[in-house]
């Protein structure tokens, strides 16, 4: 509110100025001005801004590879000079013996993901929220923050200890209640459960800052109302702290539709084999595989755009259903 007041008064001030140009010298005038006000946070703004343009948009260039024949042999001046091939590399991914599969997995891990990873954080932070205890809350916060710091190279090999029939603690577990042992990592019956635990696992504490923010900025006064009136804690909960955050809940929903296609490339790398590929194969591990050990560049190109094209289209969908429901969209 201060910013957009100081703003309307640079603009009154310039707009008093007389210029020869006229309402275009106007206009200028309260740019530069903004400008010099506010030169601090351009300044701030320029690293990120060159970043992003150095790694993200200049490279988008790189996609015409898609649509064109370039082998490693043709170094980097074949993204300009190799022969335009079209929609080829698209339609050999479409009609390939792998797409169903591929696609078919790519989609239920992601939604395993999104039904079950999605309302974790949520839930963990409303829990949080109703410790009084201030001590034991700094420590379950902290403890469930610990796991996104670990590098997902440490949580595939602690999931593999825990998990091994060698020894893994779990197997052990099994073995003293009479069960046999379970080679969850080999078995297409356990493998993507797995993943979502795993995942789930660790990235479930620093999921619920962004929640418990949005939560610290609800009117206490609400809450006192509601005990004034007779609601308890659960219906506190429902009435006030859910609706508080509804808003953030949209915005991260619309998010994580829109990475819905992300599967968890890393973590499936690091533990999948070929026993399980069938269950575990997806789009970014195929593109890594044909890609890079295959040295097809345009083949895996192709893959990932056709990827990128059904992200950018889910995001716009769910965008537009959630602002059609009532809800703040991301634009």
């Amino acid at each position: 509110m201060e910013t957009n007041a100081r703003r309307n008064r640079l603009k009154a001030q310039a707009e008093n100025i007389p210029h020869g140009t006229g309402t275009l010298g106007s206009k200028r005038n309260v740019r530069l001005t903004l400008l010099k006000k506010n030169k601090l946070f351009y300044w701030l703004l320029l690293p990120g801004t060159i970043y992003f343009l150095i790694f993200h948009y200049i490279p988008l260039y790189g996609v015409v590879i898609a649509f064109k024949d370039v082998t490693p042999f043709d170094g980097f001046e074949g993204i300009f000079t190799s022969e335009w091939v079209g929609l080829k590399h698209f339609e050999n991914f479409v009609n390939s013996y792998y797409f169903w599969n591929i696609m078919r997995n790519t989609v239920l891990i992601s939604l395993y993901r999104l039904l079950f990873g999605f309302p974790a954080p949520i839930i963990l932070a409303l829990l949080i929220n109703e410790v009084r205890i201030e001590a034991f809350k700094r420590i379950v916060q902290t403890i469930s923050y610990l796991p996104h710091f670990l590098s997902m190279v440490i949580v595939a090999g602690l999931v593999t200890t825990l998990l091994t029939t060698d020894g893994g603690i779990v197997n052990v577990f099994l073995q003293k209640l009479g069960f046999d042992s379970i080679f969850f990592l080999g078995d297409k019956s356990y493998f993507r459960s797995v993943l979502v635990v795993s995942g789930i696992w660790k990235e479930v504490g620093w999921g619920t800052i962004i929640y418990l923010a949005a939560i610290a900025g609800i009117d206490p006064q609400l809450y006192e109302a509601a005990v004034v009136d007779g609601a308890g804690r659960f219906k506190q909960m429902w009435h006030i702290t859910l609706p508080g955050i509804m808003f953030i809940v949209v915005i991260m929903f619309i998010f994580a539709v829109g990475g819905l296609l992300n599967a968890g490339f890393e973590q499936i790398l690091l533990l999948y084999s070929p026993t399980v590929y069938d269950v575990g194969d997806i789009i970014d591990t195929f593109v890594y595989r044909r890609g890079l050990l295959e040295m097809q560049y345009s083949f895996a190109a192709a893959v990932g755009l056709f990827k990128s094209v059904i992200a950018l289209v889910l995001i716009i969908g769910t965008n537009y259903i959630a602002k059609k429901l009532g809800h703040d969209g991301i634009w």
